[in-house]
């Protein structure tokens, strides 16, 4: 390949992505100084950024179960049904208060199970005041961390890692042995603002459909061979000093840099074993053209192999399109299904995938995932089955020290837009603070230029207070006993029967096993939960006088109790 050709391909100043796998990749790079992460940051951790692009709805993502009536009202044509048909909501959370509870729509069954291990959270009405409503300027407004009339030419995380790094010269100190890879790496074909930086470029590399096919680019170039000058491809003599000349060396240099980078990355994709989970790839039921392979799972998969090949970069920007629903966003006999439902069951189920096979490599305490949208929907739908540009909507994050919960509470449903309840920068500083340890003062002075930890809204009310991170020491132990528990049982002593109380914060099956002192088992029955509490009697009329044991087991509960016959 000819080097004016390879440039032209290359694209690096272009923005233009690389591929591993297949998937496109946008490697964060700059010809400006960076600054080190070594001096700042206390620890490995990697964020993962997923964006839902279009405007997701999430008032069917998660469906006021209180307000459920006035749900239906606004939007029968595209409401998810609720106690009738063979589909229904999914109830996440009976533990919280009736005004905050929730249902999921029913093909996020993976999200349920996570956030049933404490492995996910939810917040309500996330925005920033005046939501501009334009998919491009929304964008543009939650890459760069500004409001509505800012105009920043930097992205926050760019911010973030310009902060990050101490001050050496790029492209010559980069990369390095403290820092050898990609500071982020972006999935598809675009550049986003999310990673400039202030007078930098950020900077990429095109490849066909695999490492070696790139790497056969790079090595095999001819130089200018329609010029007839160098093979090695360099500017002759008599350019020396020229203008020419100096955007020639800058050109070579960043080519020098994707050989290097590329080299690396292919290093750690072969070096990583292949994940023994399998990704979902194809949505399990009717789905409209196009829509039925997970774009999704190809990039997380991929993500997941080079965080297990030791990739030290920080930050992935995956992404997963189709949340523009004016119209069909569901099937018209069907609300349950349709392009929405699609989408639901590709994330849920990609992300699940995911968690498993970063727990498989041993790496998944040192991984937070967030979604983002740039705005949200309105809460009425239209005439022709969807929904259209609203302002707030929900945001999820995932992982094993996810502060997990549902924070905020249901929209106004008298309302035709759901209000801000978390500016969008409170959760970015609280990311940027307890996970990757960035000092409180650096994060308002000269990430977002305001203090986000003190937020208030439009009419300058405070705003609640953000905890991304757990702090609680037993992880999701305490999360699980919270919501699935037994009572002691009751009568105890007993003599023909007892009762114990099983909460469960999901329905299922529970086994329930009278165990004499020695573990025989001795009685052992099946019994249907409810979804909160279900109260279960136990026959004990045939035993004799002495101590047993109650053995309780589900899908999360593993208990045993002591029980005195008399």
């Amino acid at each position: 390949m000819q080097r004016r050709k390879f440039l032209k391909k290359l694209g690096f100043a272009a923005g233009m992505p690389f591929a591993l796998s297949g998937i496109p990749i946008q490697v964060l790079a700059s010809h400006e100084p960076f600054k080190n992460l070594l001096h700042k940051s206390t620890n490995d951790n990697v964020l993962v950024i997923l964006q839902m692009h279009g405007g997701n709805d999430s008032m069917n993502t998660f469906i006021p179960i209180d307000a459920y009536d006035q749900y239906y009202s606004r939007r029968a044509n595209i409401a998810i049904p609720y106690k009738s048909g063979n589909r229904t909501l999914i109830p996440l959370d009976s533990t919280l208060d009736l005004k905050d509870q929730v249902g999921l729509h029913p093909d996020m069954t993976d999200f349920k199970a996570m956030y049933d291990q404490g492995k996910a959270a939810v917040y309500q009405g996330v925005s920033y005041p005046k939501n501009n409503g334009s998919h491009f300027r929304g964008r543009d407004i939650w890459f760069m961390g500004g409001d509505y009339d800012d105009y920043f030419s930097s992205g926050w995380i760019g911010r973030y890692l310009n902060q990050a790094y101490a001050p050496s010269a790029y492209p010559d100190d980069f990369p390095n042995t403290a820092m050898p890879d990609p500071l982020a790496l972006e999935m598809g074909n675009d550049s986003s603002l999310l990673f400039h930086q202030e007078g930098n470029i950020p900077t990429s590399i095109s490849l066909g459909n695999s490492p070696g096919q790139l790497l056969d680019q790079i090595e095999n170039l001819e130089g200018f061979a329609d010029q007839g000058v160098d093979p090695r491809g360099l500017p002759p003599e008599f350019l020396n000093g020229s203008a020419y000349k100096k955007e020639m060396d800058w050109i070579l240099g960043l080519e020098d840099k994707s050989e290097t980078y590329i080299k690396r990355l292919q290093e750690i994709y072969l070096a990583s074993a292949d994940s023994n989970v399998a990704y979902p790839e194809i949505y399990p039921f009717n789905a409209p053209s196009g829509s039925l392979r997970n774009p999704l799972s190809g990039q997380l998969k991929l993500v997941g192999k080079l965080l297990g090949g030791g990739i030290k970069t920080k930050v992935f920007l995956v992404k997963i399109g189709g949340f523009d629903s004016h119209a069909s966003q569901v099937e018209t006999a069907n609300t349950t299904m349709g392009i929405h439902a699609t989408k639901m069951y590709h994330i849920s189920a990609a992300l699940k995938a995911f968690q498993q096979d970063l727990k498989n490599r041993g790496i998944s305490e040192k991984v937070l995932t967030i979604t983002m949208s740039e705005f949200g929907r309105r809460i009425p739908s239209n005439g022709s089955y969807g929904t259209d540009h609203g302002k707030g909507g929900a945001v999820m994050l995932f992982g094993d020290k996810v502060n997990a919960g549902v924070f905020g509470t249901n929209p106004d449903m008298s309302k035709d837009n759901i209000e801000m309840q978390f500016d969008y920068r409170q959760l970015y500083s609280g990311i940027l603070h307890d996970w990757f340890g960035v000092e409180q003062s650096v994060i308002n002075q000269d990430i977002f230029f305001k203090d986000f930890f003190n937020a208030t809204d439009e009419a300058g009310n405070p705003l609640p207070t953000v905890k991304i991170i757990s702090d609680k020491i037993t992880s999701n132990k305490e999360w699980l006993t919270e919501r699935y528990n037994v009572s002691a049982p009751y009568p105890n002593p007993a003599r023909n029967f007892t009762h114990i109380h099983v909460n469960s914060n999901t329905k299922g099956t529970a086994t329930v096993e009278i165990l004499d002192q020695k573990g025989a088992v001795l009685k052992s029955i099946k019994e249907q939960l409810n979804q909160g509490k279900t109260e279960i009697k136990v026959t004990t009329d045939f035993l004799k006088q002495g101590m047993y044991y109650l053995k309780i087991e589900s899908s999360y509960i593993h208990e045993t109790k002591k029980l005195v016959i008399q």
